[in-house]
């Protein structure tokens, strides 16, 4: 091959690979990124599941939506005391049944797994502030007496709560043991 050809080759391939960079450029420009659902609609979708859900049970409840760290938390608020009270259950059972369902229909509707938490009547509120407390009576201890600190058997939400505030105080948390007995151990390093 000749100098004029091997020049000519490499200039067409440069035309080339650079035609190519444009017309991509192109096409990413006019074709949209498909993006997960935003916090934001998972609540809108919860929200309408939930509402549909008080409907038919004929119970009254607002509803709240928010954002919370990495999850869309929506809540539903008790007009008339006590009246959402067999949504909770006992022990927040029902309410972890519905929370379960929610993320189901969710995840219908988006395609997309929901990590979104449900709170009805202030319940997981309430018990989130229990669960901070009872963390850091554990902190204290697991601080004088140097020694690991063993919680009670707890969901994954609570799990959660504790790591969260375990954390906070700069100590070390893990979770050991198989549902439905998995707990938090509490260790100062």
């Amino acid at each position: 091959m000749s100098e004029t050809t091997e020049a000519e080759a490499t200039n067409s391939e440069e035309s080339v690979a650079e035609e190519s960079a444009e017309v991509s450029a192109e096409v990413s420009a006019e074709v949209p990124v498909e993006e997960g659902p935003t916090l934001e609609e998972e609540g809108d979708v919860a929200a309408d599941y939930l509402e549909a859900l008080l409907d038919i049970i004929d119970a009254d409840g607002d509803i709240d939506i928010d954002v919370e760290g990495e999850r869309a938390l929506v809540s539903v608020i008790e007009v008339n005391p006590g009246e959402l009270s067999h949504l909770v259950g006992e022990d927040g059972q029902v309410l972890s049944a519905l929370q379960e369902l929610t993320r189901l229909a969710v995840a219908r509707e988006t395609g997309e797994r929901s990590r979104l938490m449900v709170d009805i009547a202030g319940f997981r509120a309430e018990q989130r502030k229990k669960l901070q407390e009872a963390a850091k009576t554990a902190i204290a201890e697991a601080q004088r007496t140097a020694a690991p600190v063993s919680m009670r058997p707890m969901n994954p939400f609570e799990r959660k709560v504790v790591h969260d505030v375990v954390a906070e105080a700069g100590l070390v948390s893990e979770s050991e043991g198989e549902e439905p007995e998995r707990r938090v151990v509490i260790r100062i390093s």
